[in-house]
């Protein structure tokens, strides 16, 4: 599954203003509202079901990196955001670090296979240190699709 399937471009977040996962997991899911991809009367449920998510375990994986994810019945397809921080963020994650680099994935329930296909596209980008300095790096939203789709086409290696 290519990320540029499912990630919504006019929801990227490159200079992500938040301290707490509570605060980064809103901005990302306010991103994908204010792009049209979930209804904002929505987002409070959704945030939550997220939150909820994390009690069970970080989704902060390391090396600066979080994938956030849920499903949830206000979206019909595999949707997801990428958002970046330069300061970080402190998301509980495994090996300490504060997280710079966050892909929020949310898809309807009925879909589990895609929700594990998407999960898996992003962990397998995100195991490449070309991919992950690069987006560090990004500056803009085109920046990112662009680097998204060079890592669809295996240009990353």
């Amino acid at each position: 599954m290519r990320l540029t399937e499912f990630v919504v471009p006019d929801s990227i977040v490159t200079d992500l203003d938040a301290s707490t996962k509570a605060e980064a997991i809103r901005g990302m899911v306010e991103s994908l509202s204010s792009a049209g991809r979930i209804p904002a009367e929505d987002s409070d449920v959704i945030i939550s079901a997220i939150l909820k998510r994390e009690e069970l375990g970080s989704t902060g994986i390391g090396n600066g990196v979080a994938v956030p994810h849920t499903k949830h019945a206000a979206v019909d397809q595999l949707t997801a955001t990428v958002a970046l921080s330069t300061r970080g963020v402190d998301f509980a994650s495994l090996d300490g670090e504060a997280v710079h680099i966050l892909f929020l994935l949310i898809s309807p329930p009925d879909l589990p296979g895609d929700h594990l296909r998407g999960l898996e596209s992003i962990s397998r980008h995100l195991r490449n240190p070309n991919f992950c300095n690069f987006l560090r790096q990004a500056q803009t939203s085109t920046e990112v699709v662009e680097l998204l789709e060079e890592a669809d086409n295996n240009q990353l290696d």
